[in-house]
């Protein structure tokens, strides 16, 4: 199966992707992937793969990028990106998918005027999997579809109960509805038309979410508005952060914290490993009739590598057909 991969995306290119073309190649040899960027600038990051592994990556030559601050209709008059091309190779069918760890805006963009919606989808959802107290949840939307209606949520429930049923295993994920409460008076118009489209329906439906809810994990999918989901990532993020700086000085300036911290080092090491982004690599944009994965844009190697793993582990399991032929009925 071969990948496009926009080698030119994200804020450790060209070298990061590359390198993680390179590891995910060397990882799973049916894969193949076509880095899509200024060809002099990928070339020598791929001096060092091995001859069997460099068979499997190509060169696709782009000389236009879209900066990570680039406004996303530059995905229209920037015909020659690397995000544009691999994304046509995406809707000819030349590419099975396509991964970028670029301008998040713009890839959105992409996977609708230039890949395509899938029909009876009314917008796309940006889908990430988290760990959470009790299980692995997946959050949708975390920033694709801003502002939404009732349509769109409860889409998003569906395409997320496929994507866990097909890659988790689950059989019949549960769907929680974000609101300001849990009680069923909460929410404004929207959320409670989406929760009465949700009770009507054959999803396994929880109920509604509160933002403590999300990292205990109570449900296997937490359905939001992209503005929100968006917000409560980069606040997860925030706080991810604050913890390790905190930790870390407290070990740094004081003597038995540091006798503590080296006996809990290995259980450490195993709450630090739960929460890394590199083998879930990325974010698949669900809706769009293709597979468009949407990498953190600082990933490195390992982390890019993911993303190409869990793209491959959705073609294998024909993902974007089990959505289509659910929309179709």
């Amino acid at each position: 199966m071969l990948f496009a991969l926009d080698a030119m995306g994200g804020d450790n290119a060209p070298s990061e992707p590359c390198k993680g073309a390179v590891l995910a190649c060397t990882e799973d040899d049916m894969l193949s992937v076509a880095l899509v960027g200024k060809k002099g600038s990928i070339e020598p990051h791929l001096a060092s793969a091995r001859p069997d592994v460099r068979r499997r990556i190509h060169i696709v030559d782009a000389d236009e990028v879209i900066g990570m601050g680039d406004n996303p209709a530059s995905i229209r008059s920037k015909k020659n990106s690397s995000l544009r091309i691999a994304m046509e190779m995406v809707r000819s069918r030349e590419a099975v998918g396509c991964i970028s760890a670029g301008n998040t805006g713009a890839i959105v963009a992409g996977g609708v005027l230039v890949v395509g919606r899938i029909k009876g989808i009314d917008r796309p959802g940006l889908a990430v999997p988290i760990p959470a107290l009790n299980r692995k949840s997946l959050l949708i939307d975390v920033g694709a579809t801003v502002r939404c209606k009732a349509l769109n949520l409860y889409q998003f429930a569906r395409m997320g109960a496929i994507y866990m049923r097909s890659l988790a295993g689950i059989e019949a994920p549960t769907i929680g509805l974000f609101s300001n409460g849990s009680e069923d008076i909460k929410g404004d118009d929207v959320i409670s038309t989406a929760r009465e489209m949700l009770m009507a329906s054959e999803l396994n439906y929880g109920g509604f979410v509160e933002g403590k809810d999300v990292p205990i994990g109570s449900t296997d999918i937490v359905v939001f508005d992209g503005f929100t989901g968006n917000a409560l990532i980069k606040f997860g993020e925030g706080i991810g952060e604050l913890v390790k700086v905190i930790i870390r000085e407290e070990i740094e300036h004081k003597v038995l914290p540091k006798i503590g911290a080296a006996l809990m080092l290995p259980a450490l090491k195993k709450i630090a490993a739960r929460f890394e982004n590199e083998k879930n690599g990325g974010s698949p944009l669900l809706g769009v009739d293709g597979i468009v994965i949407k990498a953190h844009g600082n990933s490195k190697d390992k982390a890019i590598a993911g993303a190409l793993h869990v793209a491959s582990g959705f073609a294998r399991l024909k993902g974007t057909d089990l959505i289509k032929e659910s929309f179709e009925l």
